[in-house]
């Protein structure tokens, strides 16, 4: 079915079988009206109701109908369907009522109807096609998610520590260290808020962005405390970044890679900027960070990345873009993921 559906096969038998029922009871116009106007027939009706069918599959349904916008969706089905009734309405007038001569089908409204009934029933039968395909679709991806899930939590049951134990090992360590020694104690501290998130908070399939938001600000705040002052880290988070939800753990990597691939000149600032806004029903994500020229990859490199974009993949299939620029000098890192 894969391969049936990624070269739209499925589109090239429908209308094939469309354009040769048609083709099979317009075959008298061969001997009425000449085989040019035959075929010519059979290009404009089945390319207007092309026209229609897509534009409603591929534009009207997920641009309107999918974000709530019920009245300009129906609009654009009636406008779609005028369209179709009125040029269909015109040429049959042409070939019926002028080229053969049919003096009752020279109105301009005497196929009005039919026309009318076959816009209403393409439109609605290949929009049903489509959105069977789109949940078959659904039904597989969640089976397979499903799947890795359970992979996921059998790996974490078996290396899973008792919180407990490792909570309270942290509390004794931060107790011994000396209080004068405040950035290790601040240091542990972040790692705890961080390991807190990790084991409690990351079990639902979405969650809160201000949730999110937190851990990525003490996981910058932990690495800030890490590096030298030669380094510029910025973290900007837009006002309007809140009231939805994403899958949990989502960003981190990005931010994990940026770290670990920063250049480390010492004669200038090395730089990581993290940005996070919010705009039209979509959330935009930014990390850019410098890179030094002779940076070598090492193998393993780059395994957090290929697992985000999996998980991007199998979670939020056509509702992101993301861009990557591996320049010289700098990698970046931009993801617009929709958010309504």
């Amino acid at each position: 079915m894969r391969f049936f559906w990624k070269y739209k096969l499925d589109h090239l038998v429908f209308w094939c079988v469309t354009i040769s029922f048609y083709a099979s009871v317009t075959a008298h116009l061969i001997s009425t009206a000449g085989l040019f106007q035959y075929c010519l027939n059979i290009v404009v009706r089945n390319g207007l109701l092309m026209l229609i069918c897509y534009s409603n599959v591929y534009y009207c349904f997920p641009q309107y109908f999918k974000r709530g916008k019920y009245a300009l969706y129906a609009l654009s089905v009636v406008s779609c369907l005028l369209f179709y009734t009125i040029f269909q309405n015109i040429y049959d007038t042409w070939l019926y009522g002028y080229v053969l001569g049919d003096l009752q089908k020279q109105s301009l409204f005497y196929n009005t109807f039919y026309n009318f009934s076959i816009a209403l029933f393409y439109l609605s039968f290949t929009l049903a096609l489509a959105l069977s395909k789109n949940w078959y679709k659904q039904q597989q991806l969640l089976q397979k998610i499903q799947v890795e899930q359970l992979e996921t939590e059998l790996q974490y049951l078996k290396a899973q520590i008792n919180p407990h134990f490792l909570f309270n090992s942290i509390n004794t360590i931060y107790f011994q260290i000396d209080k004068k020694n405040m950035e290790a104690r601040e240091s542990l501290q972040k790692f705890s808020e961080l390991l807190r998130y990790q084991l409690y908070e990351c079990n639902e399939q979405e969650i809160a962005i201000e949730k999110e938001i937190e851990y990525l600000k003490s996981y910058i705040d932990l690495q800030r405390l890490r590096r030298k002052k030669n380094y510029n880290i910025q973290f900007e988070t837009g006002a309007d970044v809140q009231h939805f939800s994403i899958a949990p753990l989502l960003l981190i990597a990005f931010v994990e890679n940026a770290f670990k691939h920063v250049s480390n000149y010492a004669d200038k600032d090395n730089t990581i900027q993290v940005q996070l806004h919010q705009q039209n029903g979509y959330m935009l994500f930014h990390v850019i960070n410098t890179k030094s020229n002779n940076y070598v990859a090492h193998d393993g490199d780059g395994i957090g990345l290929k697992n985000v974009q999996r998980r991007l993949k199998l979670l939020y299939e056509n509702r992101y873009d993301l861009q990557i620029e591996n320049e010289p000098d700098f990698y970046a890192v931009h993801l617009k993921l929709q958010t309504s």
